[in-house]
């Protein structure tokens, strides 16, 4: 399979790194990059064939990965108008909705919306996904191929929900980060020197992460095997509780869905999604 990245940021990097561990030949991939830094950067990285500008070569491919930033899609895509012989479009782009780059590509719905985390970078990543219903199962496994080259992938059935999924999945890191700072900053306050607090509390949360992912039980049990009644543990759960983590969590994550779907308003150009 042959896949052009439109875009050689951060995301494409990760993508093409994890497809060539997996067995991808470099040169069965290629990149849309302006700026020479990163043509030089990804062809010394990767050994993958770089292009200034899209042309015939770039769009001899069969999947071609849309990895501009949001805000600069609209202006990259106008050379695809017309130009296009069934290749499969999958957008890493957060927020763009696929009505809008079907409208900015002529009506073309051969699409595939996809949220990666930034645990991609290090092979560890979670993408949520969609599909236009113009997309086949060959299609829809070719975007998986490309996306599980950096971590696990989940499809959704209706394009609404890539607002949760992002605000879940795409945000989500960032509240693992903050939960993990408040932990450090808590074992500190309690006398632990600041770099052992950092370390138990980023070491304790990376443990307890895979060991949810490797069981098969569920958060809740695990939780309930650890927190023996009148426990350390069962304090601190209930002054949690108390403090209402869970609707404190719950407003997070609805307050980005909801921003998620202003930005999507905004990045169609005209406040709707066509």
């Amino acid at each position: 399979m042959k896949i052009t990245f439109l875009g050689g940021g951060n995301m494409a990097s990760a993508l093409i790194g994890g497809l060539i561990k997996q067995g991808h030949s470099p040169g069965d991939i290629q990149v849309v990059e302006r700026e020479p830094d990163g043509q030089r950067r990804l062809t010394e990285q990767f050994g993958v064939r770089c292009f200034g500008q899209l042309d015939e070569a770039a769009l001899a491919c069969e999947v071609l990965v849309l990895a501009v930033k949001p805000q600069q899609m609209r202006e990259a895509l106008a050379p695809l108008v017309g130009q296009l012989k069934q290749q499969l479009l999958l957008s890493v782009a957060a927020g763009l909705r696929l009505g809008d780059i079907a409208a900015w590509l002529g009506g073309y719905t051969r699409l595939v919306r996809s949220m990666p985390n930034t645990p991609a970078l290090i092979g560890r990543g979670i993408t949520g996904l969609y599909a236009y219903p113009d997309v086949d199962a060959t299609g829809r496994a070719a975007a998986q191929q490309v996306l599980a080259a950096v971590g696990r992938c989940e499809w959704v059935a209706d394009e609404s929900l890539m607002d949760a999924v992002t605000a879940v999945s795409g945000s989500g890191p960032a509240y693992v980060f903050r939960f993990i700072e408040a932990l450090a900053a808590a074992g500190a306050a309690e006398g632990l020197p600041a770099d052992v607090a950092q370390r138990l509390a980023i070491e304790t949360f990376a443990g307890a992460a895979l060991l949810a992912a490797g069981s098969p039980e569920s958060p809740a049990t695990l939780r309930e095997r650890v927190t023996s009644k009148g426990g350390t543990t069962a304090a601190a759960l209930e002054s949690m509780n108390a403090a209402g983590i869970e609707g404190l969590i719950a407003a997070a994550v609805k307050a980005a869905r909801l921003r998620g779907a202003e930005l999507g308003d905004s990045l169609a150009g005209n406040g709707k999604s066509a």
